[in-house]
């Protein structure tokens, strides 16, 4: 699909990170882009700096809230043909130390709140036999780290729903991709920084405009995976080869990305 003047998107998650570079790579192609997220001040700064976008401030956890913010984007700008499911969060911790909130907070905006997302602009696309989807993942849902029990458990959540969904919209005129971006140089984790893992400070990480021009050519391709760094795809040997990926993960991320390899 192509994305220029007479696209209209919808990118969550979109102030911060992967979701505020994505934003900017869609206006800068002249897309009209609705900006959803839950900060009123921060939409209100972002919208300001790109012509063509509007704020929409909702908590995508909330089913009824993320129905009406995209489909009242959608009558305003006359359509939707592109959606951009990134918003996201992570607490890190050992599981049996995670408090119970933060594990449901993670489920419900990660995962539900991709649910609500697609639920809400899924049949605007329908309707007009055109759109994409895209679904934020990440590596973690080919291989789940130490810390991160949850918050890989939500993201192999949407990349299994992302696949089957793909799917299911045979025919349709509509596609989706899902997006499994490595660590990334975002605000994710800048509540927790001092208590983070030595594995996740040793790991390569990429700028979030690497993955924003991924997910526009993703949508330009009609790509079904996307995996930024390309070496993310490695991950997914896990599956087939767990002890191999765990001596890997040991080489390049230090011991305690894989401390029991049997």
């Amino acid at each position: 699909m192509e994305v220029g003047g007479e696209t209209r998107a919808i990118v969550s998650g979109a102030t911060r990170g992967i979701g505020r570079a994505t934003a900017r790579a869609l206006a800068a192609r002249g897309a009209t882009v609705g900006l959803l997220a839950r900060s009123e001040d921060d939409l209100r700064e972002l919208a300001g700096e790109l012509d063509g976008s509007a704020p929409i401030a909702a908590d995508v956890s909330d089913r009824a809230a993320t129905e009406a913010a995209i489909r009242g984007f959608a009558e305003r700008a006359g359509g939707l043909e592109l959606l951009v499911a990134n918003a996201g969060l992570a607490h890190t911790a050992p599981f049996a130390e995670l408090e119970p909130e933060r594990a449901e907070e993670m489920v419900e905006v990660n995962f539900v709140g991709t649910l609500n997302q697609v639920r809400a602009g899924l049949p605007l696309m329908l309707d007009r036999g055109r759109g994409h989807i895209i679904v934020v993942s990440s590596g973690a849902a080919l291989r789940g780290f130490p810390w991160t029990a949850v918050y890989a458990a939500t993201k192999a959540a949407q990349k299994t729903f992302a696949e089957a969904l793909r799917h299911e919209l045979s025919g349709t005129g509509v596609s989706l991709t899902t997006v499994m971006p490595g660590s990334v140089t975002t605000e994710l984790h800048s509540h927790e920084q001092e208590r983070m893992p030595d594995w996740w400070r040793r790991g390569e990480k990429i700028e979030p405009e690497a993955v924003a021009d991924a997910i526009v050519e993703a949508v330009l391709e009609d790509r079904r995976e996307v995996h930024v760094p390309a070496n993310v795809r490695l991950l997914g040997l896990n599956d087939i080869a767990p002890g191999l990926v765990d001596r890997l993960l040991a080489m390049v991320r230090g011991g305690s990305a894989a401390p029991r390899r049997y």
